[in-house]
Order: C-alpha cells, then structure tokens, then sequence
C-alpha cells in the first residue's frame, strides 16, 4: 500500500498532474490543467472502482481565481434569493465554502451552478446551510482550519502516509486487546486503548466531573505512552468521554482525532466551559484554550457509514448512537478480516424527541463493548409520555403558587429535548406562556443543532427548515448571557421555567441559581439527567438538605426547602432498551463487554446477557486489559 499514489499514476496522465498526496485516508490529486480538471473522461472513477478508496481530482491553487474576484463570480452565479451570507477560501485545497439560508437554490437544478461556479473560478464550491442561530463557536472554529489551511494539508498528507505506508511494528502475532482506563464499572472518565501488534487507538478521553479524588483516566498506565498514540476516536461530546483530550495535546500528541463534525464543535464548547468553571473556582485549568484549539487542528470529521483506514490495520466506521447530537457507534475492522469490534459509547435504543434511535445493523460484528448507565434491573424509565406529563404536571403547579422551576441540565442533549419538548407544550396550549430562560452552554450548544440538521430526526429537521415552525425560535426562550441578567431573572422576574447548566449542580450556573431559589418553598428543583456519586444533585435526590458554599473567606449556609422532583427520562437507553438493543444487533456478536455502568448495574447487565442470549460476557475493572482476539 506504500506505493498506491504511484500505482494510481499509471492510469493518469502524467503531464497533466502537478502534485498528489493525502488527506488522511482520501487521496487527492491537483492538476494545472484546466480542460483536464473540468472533464477527466472518467479516469478518476476508473481509479475509484479499481482501488477502492475515495480519490479526489483538485484544481492546482495556482490557477484559482483570485479570491475577491472569485467572491463577485459566486454572487453573480447564484441567485440573490438563495441568500449568500458568507463565502470562506480554503486556499491550499482550492476550495470555497459558501454558507446560504437556502442550498437548494445555491445548487441548481441538477449541480448546474455548482457546475458553473467551478467552471468560471476553477474553485470547487462547497454549500453550507446558514444556521437559524448564529454560532460564534462554529465561525471561530472555521477560522481556525482556514487560517492554519497549510498545516492541516500537512498534517492530513502524515495522516495518510501512516495509513499507507505501510506497518511499522511487529506482524508475525496477530492480536487485539482493550485496556480500561477509565469508565470501568463506573460512570466517568471513559477512556479505553486498543491495541494490535501494529496500532494503537483511543476510544474516549474523558474526566468524570462529580469526583475530586479521581476525575481521570489511569494515563499513567504502563501500557498507555501518548508518543506512540496512532489514532484518538471520541464517540461524542459529553466530558465524560472528551473532556481530558486536549491535555494529550498539552503532552505532545499531534495524531488525528476522528469524530463527527457536531461532536468536534460542541466538545470544544465544553471543553473551553471548563477552563472557564475551574478558573471561577479558583482552579488551576488542567489545559488552556490554546491546547483546545490545537485539538481542533487535529480533529478529522466523518459522516455517519463513512467507511476510513485509520491505521494500516484499523479501519472504522461511525453509526448513529441516538445518545446526543452526533453521538456515534464506533464499528472498528480491525485486521484484514481478522475482528470486527463495536464500541457503543453511550447510546440511545429509542426515538427521542430529536434523534432516531441507535443504529443496529452492522458489515460484521464480533465483540460488543456496550453502556450500563441504566443497566440494572429496577432501571425501567417510564414511557415518554408519562414523563412528559409529569413535566407538564410540576411545572404547571409551580406556576400557579408563583415559584421558579429550575432544571439543572446537561449542556447538550436532555437540554434540547425539553426545549423542544416545552415549546410543543406551549404552542399546543397544555402549559400556560411564561418565559423560559436558557443559561450557560445552553444556547450554544442549541445554536450547533441548528447547524446540523441532518443528524436530527425527519420531524425536527422539517420543523427547523421552517423558521415560523423551528422550536429553538420560539420567543418564549430568552437566553441569559452574564451575572447581571442572570441576577434580573432572580429579583424582578415572576415565575418562569429555568435551563441551566451544570446537569449535575457541579459548578456553572445552575448552583448559582440554587443558591438563590433553594431557601423558597414555591420553587422547584427538577432534575432530568443522570446525577453522579458524589455530586450535588445526587446528594440531593438522597435527601441532604444543608449545604455549605465558600468563597474566598467567606462562606454561606443553604437550606434546601424548594420541592424536589425527578423526571426519569435520559438520553440513555433502559435496561429493557439496552437488552432489545443486543438483541436486533445484526450480526450477532460473539462477546459482549460492559462498562460504563455503576459496578452493580455492570454487573446486573453482565449475567442478564449471558443467561439470555447465551453470550460470552465480561465486566471489567479499571486497570484490566481484556484480549477480544
């Protein structure tokens, strides 16, 4: 495979090719021939079908148009009621990326004004749609790939040369094996290293945010060496699984991370929230914004059953996990034939009010590594549907007695689901109109929803391409944007609905919030998510009414006298959803392993398993290596 560029050379003609390299597994080609970029005969997809890899043919940056001059073409080429609002050059890859409130009139009937704009600039356009809710987060971080453009073709072009050139450690003993770093008959700090003789590759790199005493994963393990990392692959946004990422790139790692785009954007959201919390709590940040942004650098985004080489033995693949926006399954063909791995990360076997529920057909599937947050026997949630009308039901009663109902969330995921779920309550005149105000990362994380649609259930995503219809819109969301306003909310507002983060009252300003309301019977506490040992939500829901805050010098005394409610839904599967989940995997895996799940719940999902599906399980501890092959 080390020689595949120039095996591909021989089906092209060499006079017509200017430069050819990587971008990670794909492989372009540039051409200063403008006749050969705009018409090839065909050549490229005689490579494609041949090869069997994804080959682009790319118009040298040499004979672009220049960018003002090219910026005037695109709004001469597409039609003013398409709606151009921002038109991005990736220099150093030739291509042009424009944002429009309308794709479908900045395609043309059948690509004929993508056609058109190529053919006029020698550009290759690329459409976005314009976010209903501007994200300053999504521009910033365009920003930063376009302006390090030259380093990412780097960096893209090594990626690519560790993929191809072929093996660099021991291939005499076929072997695979898993070591738990964290997240091991527990909920937290998910991080779990594959190994074979030739790769190694992370799956998570998480911080379990309800723990003092042990927040991170065991990186000091003697297995685990961040120079001869291979490959990073983060199933999704939440901090227990990103959260600890870009301190590997405070150490020194420069590989790639593969993820879906929403899951790049939104944990760069959090990740930079908790600089900012542990700053506020007088903490010395474990990164800085810096080491965030050389993540983001490194990030390589796929699309749901996009098939890539990650190493030369590892190729994945990421399916819906229906958790949270850009949740993925992680399905790893690892060998050439030899395993096929599913890790789950965490998942939702369900339709929620966003997301279709997680994938379960897969190419081949031998060993399952699968979530159980909610893996215990009593772990039965409730219909969606009784849930929702205890919502409904407690939100109404506060209303009436005057109060605020203040629902700590999770930044991303639950937050949008009873967004979406209050504005339908609202609009079908169930719940009486009064305001609800959207604190922390909330509104940012909702923004990036509205970026991509395309991961959102058929319902939400025709809904937000409406924008009298898009839920997100709805003037009853007010969005809280500093103490000052969040101090108004407090003093001058009567009863309203509250959304803040953090989900588990461990810093950010939904603690802020219950230090004002908690002392006030007419108020209510709602939780809506998982709360983790050690937390103080989870001290709350145990009964603990007293507690103590100090800053700086001076300390302050709550009493928790508002009422306390717990709406069990989570955007996590049941047990009963995690066993039907097990049992529609096609094909049938060999092994199943549980992690991420309180010891007893591992433990609990483990023999249930086993018992009913005649499946060889295993619930390891953190520290333990299991080999799968």
């Amino acid at each position: 495979m080390g020689d595949i560029i120039k095996e591909m050379m021989k089906y092209l003609p060499e006079d017509k090719i200017s430069d050819a390299g990587f971008e990670g597994a794909n492989i372009m080609f540039y051409t200063k021939d403008k006749e050969f970029f705009l018409n090839n005969n065909g050549v490229v997809k005689q490579i494609v079908d041949q090869f069997k890899k994804r080959v682009e043919l790319r118009p040298d940056p040499s004979i672009t148009m220049e960018e003002e001059a090219a910026k005037d073409m695109i709004k001469k080429i597409l039609p003013e009621e398409a709606g151009i609002t921002n038109i991005i050059f990736d220099t150093q890859r030739s291509q042009v990326v424009i944002e429009t409130e309308k794709p479908g009139l900045a395609i043309g009937k059948q690509g004929a004004l993508l056609r058109e704009i190529k053919e006029k600039t020698l550009w290759v356009p690329l459409i976005k749609r314009t976010p209903p809710i501007r994200s300053q987060l999504i521009e910033n971080i365009r920003a930063v790939l376009y302006q390090n453009s030259d380093y990412r073709r780097k960096f893209l072009n090594k990626t690519g040369h560790r993929i191809y050139d072929g093996w660099i450690r021991d291939r005499k003993n076929e072997w695979i094996r898993v070591s738990f770093l964290g997240g091991a008959r527990q909920v937290g700090r998910s991080c779990l290293l594959l190994q074979t003789p030739e790769s190694r590759v992370l799956l998570d790199c998480g911080i379990d945010v309800a723990s003092d005493q042990q927040p991170y994963p065991f990186l000091e393990a003697p297995e685990f060496k961040v120079g001869e990392l291979d490959a990073v692959i983060i199933s999704h946004s939440h901090l227990d699984h990103s959260g600890l990422l870009p301190y590997l790139f405070k150490y020194g790692y420069r590989g790639p991370v593969y993820c879906t785009m929403p899951t790049r954007d939104v944990m760069s959201l959090l990740q930079l929230d908790l600089i900012k919390i542990m700053m506020n709590e007088g903490k010395e940040p474990i990164y800085t914004a810096d080491d965030v942004k050389e993540m983001v650098k490194h990030t390589i985004c796929l699309e749901f059953e996009e098939v890539t080489d990650i190493t030369p033995d590892v190729r994945i693949t990421l399916y819906n996990a229906g958790h949270i926006l850009g949740s993925a399954l992680v399905h790893l063909h690892i060998g050439n034939g030899l395993h096929n791995l599913v890790y789950t990360g965490d998942l939702k076997f369900g339709r929620s009010q966003l997301l279709e529920q997680a994938s379960t057909i897969f190419p081949r599937l031998e060993t399952l590594i699968i979530e159980s947050t909610y893996g215990g026997k009593d772990n039965i949630m409730p219909p969606l549907t009784e849930a929702d009308e205890l919502m409904k039901e407690v939100i109404t009663k506060t209303i009436k007695r005057g109060g605020k109902v203040l629902l700590p969330v999770l930044g991303s995921g639950r937050a949008q689901d009873i967004i979406v779920l209050i504005e339908n309550l609202v609009r079908t005149k169930e719940l009486e109109e009064v305001p609800v105000y959207i604190d922390g990362m909330v509104w940012d994380v909702t923004a990036i929803h509205t970026a991509y649609p395309e991961f959102l259930n058929s319902n939400i995503r025709r809904l937000i391409f409406h924008k009298d219809q898009n839920p997100f819109l709805n003037p009853i969301f007010k969005r809280i944007g500093s103490a000052k306003e969040r101090q108004q909310v407090l003093e001058e507002t009567g009863p309203c609905v509250i959304l803040a983060t953090s989900g588990m009252l461990v810093g950010g300003p939904s603690v802020e919030y219950l230090k004002a309301l908690g002392d006030n019977p007419k108020n209510t506490l709602m939780f809506t998510c998982y709360q983790g040992e050690g937390s103080m939500g989870k001290r709350i829901q145990n009964g603990e009414k007293e507690f103590t805050f100090r800053e700086g010098q001076k300390s302050e005394m709550l009493s928790i006298k508002m009422e306390i409610h717990k709406v069990e839904i989570s955007d996590h599967s049941d047990r009963r959803q995690l066993m039907n989940f097990v049992s529609k995997c096609e094909p049938k895996p060999k092994k199943v392993i549980i992690g991420h799940g309180e010891n007893s719940r591992c433990l609990d999902l483990a023999s249930s398993i086993h018992k009913m599906f005649r499946i060889e399980t295993t619930a390891p501890r953190n520290l333990e290596a299991v080999r799968i092959k």
